[in-house]
């Protein structure tokens, strides 16, 4: 069975949700232009209805809800600043917007325990941000579990000594290279690695055409390959859609299921769809606030947890 797929997924139900003029410096997704009127409460529906299909679908997930004090509109991706691993560890991310570090809560992990949740030592890389080194998690690194590889998209949040100390820790290969996106200034680097690649059990969903340099291009390619997995490229246009930011859960008796946007899924052309469905069931959903406001999407907004659950 893959270890690139989880059960159970931590997800952060905003209370305040906003564009974030802090992360809009190099966050390219978000529409500065869109009118934030009604934006949480918005926001609150699509997050709803986001839970309500993958608990439908016998996902478990573990909701939390954000705080109005302090102010933290990027809470709903808490992706960026916690991972949680099978052997009770939990990796805390040092991340580039100050407002963002606000979202990190003790509370979130005696909330885990009382659940039922063994939580075990913590790492933590935050006291970085002092040396403005970032790494906002599993945003920054794609991790394939089965293969024990982790590929880092360079980036200013995504330092790559921070990345190659979180390898050696945990003992996965590191691929590193630098993806590119189109910005009102020119080509920029692409902020999040997990827009442009998905890992799964089967095949990695990757726009190998962001990664200008051909050897660096050729190396992740090879390295995807030699993993034995297929490549499932996509194009600009689709990442821009956000038909990267996609993860793989199981549902009920473990059935494999990939999550996305539903404008992902409409990016998708009707031969990709028939790719993926040979090995995964589909699920989609309306993130439309979410995606325009806040830059990111489903992949973002869940939390993988691998923590033993006893209770």
């Amino acid at each position: 069975m893959t270890k690139n797929a989880t059960n159970t997924v931590l997800m952060v139900r905003p209370v305040a949700f906003a564009l974030n003029e802090q992360t809009a410096v190099d966050n390219f997704y978000q529409k500065k232009g869109t009118s934030e009127q009604n934006a949480q409460e918005l926001a609150r529906d699509e997050f709803d209805g986001f839970v309500r299909n993958l608990r439908a679908k016998g996902v478990r997930v573990e909701v939390l809800d954000d705080t109005l004090v302090p102010h933290t509109p990027d809470s709903i991706f808490p992706n960026n600043w916690i991972s949680m691993h099978d052997d009770g560890r939990i990796v805390l991310y040092p991340m580039k917007a100050e407002n963002r570090r606000l979202e990190r809560r003790s509370d979130i992990f005696e909330e885990l325990e009382r659940r039922g949740y063994e939580v075990g030592t913590t790492i933590d890389y935050t006291a970085s941000e002092y040396e403005e080194r970032y790494l906002e998690g599993t945003g920054s690194m794609v991790l394939d579990h089965d293969s024990k590889i982790a590929y880092l998209a360079r980036s200013q949040r995504a330092d790559e000594g921070l990345f190659r100390a979180f390898c050696a820790e945990f003992k996965y290969t590191p691929v590193v290279f630098t993806a590119y996106q189109e910005t009102p200034e020119g080509p920029g680097q692409i902020y999040h690695t997990n827009v442009m690649m998905c890992v799964t059990d089967a095949y990695v969903l990757v726009c190998l055409d962001t990664i200008y340099d051909s050897n660096e291009r050729a190396a992740v390619a090879d390295a995807i390959l030699k993993s034995g997995k297929q490549i499932l490229e996509i194009s600009v246009a689709q990442k821009s859609n956000f038909a990267g930011n996609m993860l793989l859960v199981k549902g009920t008796a473990d059935q494999l299921i990939l999550v996305m946007s539903s404008s992902a899924y409409r990016a998708l052309t009707s031969e990709q769809i028939d790719f993926i469905s040979q090995y995964h069931t589909i699920l989609h959903s309306d993130l439309h606030t979410i995606e325009t406001l806040g830059g990111g999407s489903a992949r973002c907004m869940l939390a993988e947890i691998y923590l033993t659950k006893t209770a």
